[in-house]
C-alpha cells in the first residue's frame, strides 16, 4: 500500500465521521459506490486528483486539507530533472 494513499484516507475518513456521514452518503455526492469509498478510506486505492476534488468539495474542504503536514518529496532529484529540461523555469535551470 502507498503511504501517501494511506494518510490521505484517514483524513478522508476522519472528515466523513466528523460530519457524521456514511460511506455511502459521501459516495453518492460523489457519484461512488461505498465500497470505492472505503477502499480509498484505507488506503488500497489511490485517489485521482479529479476524485479527491470531488470528495473534497462534498466534504466542505480544500484540496490541500488531505496534504496538510504531509513529510516533503526530497528536491534534489527533481532539481536535477528539471535543470536539463529547457521548458523548465529559469531559476530552476540556474541551479545546474
Amino acid at each position: 500500500m502507498n503511504q501517501f494513499a494511506q494518510i490521505i484516507g484517514r483524513r478522508l475518513r476522519a472528515r466523513r465521521r466528523l460530519l457524521g456521514l456514511t460511506q455511502a452518503a459521501v459516495g453518492e455526492a460523489c457519484s461512488l459506490s461505498f465500497q470505492q469509498v472505503h477502499k480509498y478510506e484505507s488506503g488500497l486505492m489511490a485517489i485521482s486528483a479529479s476524485r479527491l476534488w470531488k470528495l473534497s468539495n462534498a466534504l466542505g474542504v480544500p484540496v490541500s486539507y488531505f496534504f496538510e503536514g504531509l513529510p516533503a518529496i526530497p528536491s534534489a532529484a527533481a532539481a536535477t530533472d528539471d535543470a536539463a529540461d529547457p521548458a523548465a523555469p529559469p531559476a530552476l535551470r540556474a541551479a545546474k
